[in-house]
């Protein structure tokens, strides 16, 4: 069998590059394929959102049919190749800010966040002055 030259010439970078690719297409399948990895990301992403139908419920603690489904779609996004952070703001993006079991602290959700703070101070606040007055009242009465 005889070696043809102008043959192999131009073959040769294309099966290197056919079989990079193979390699390339297992290793992402591979990875992608791997139920644990998967599982334990779609397990996490799923710990941040909130149920939609369940009060104060995780995605991963509720047994409600949206969360079911929810879960579902956490799982299929990810082993798309979707990082966790992808998920989470595809979720955001349809659900609002609700669906995130720990919304982020900026300017929308102010208030939610330092709201129970800033009533406290104001209690607190009321509540010293009625006692300064009461205890003013009550010396002035002794006079």
């Amino acid at each position: 069998m005889t070696h043809h030259p102008t043959l192999s010439r131009p073959l040769l970078p294309a099966l290197r590059r056919a079989a990079a690719a193979t390699a390339l297409c297992a290793a992402s399948l591979a990875a992608a394929a791997d139920p644990g990895s998967i599982e334990a990301r779609a397990q996490a992403v799923a710990e941040e959102l909130r149920c939609l139908v369940c009060q104060n419920e995780t995605v991963a603690g509720s047994t409600a049919p949206l969360a079911l489904d929810l879960r579902a779609q956490i799982r299929q996004q990810l082993a798309a190749g979707r990082s966790e952070r992808e998920v989470m703001d595809y979720m955001t993006a349809r659900y609002g800010d609700f669906v995130r079991y720990r919304p982020p602290v900026d300017a929308r959700t102010w208030l939610l966040w330092w709201g129970p703070f800033a009533l406290l101070a104001l209690g607190g606040l009321g509540l010293w002055r009625r006692l300064r007055t009461a205890g003013a009242g009550a010396s002035e009465g002794e006079a």
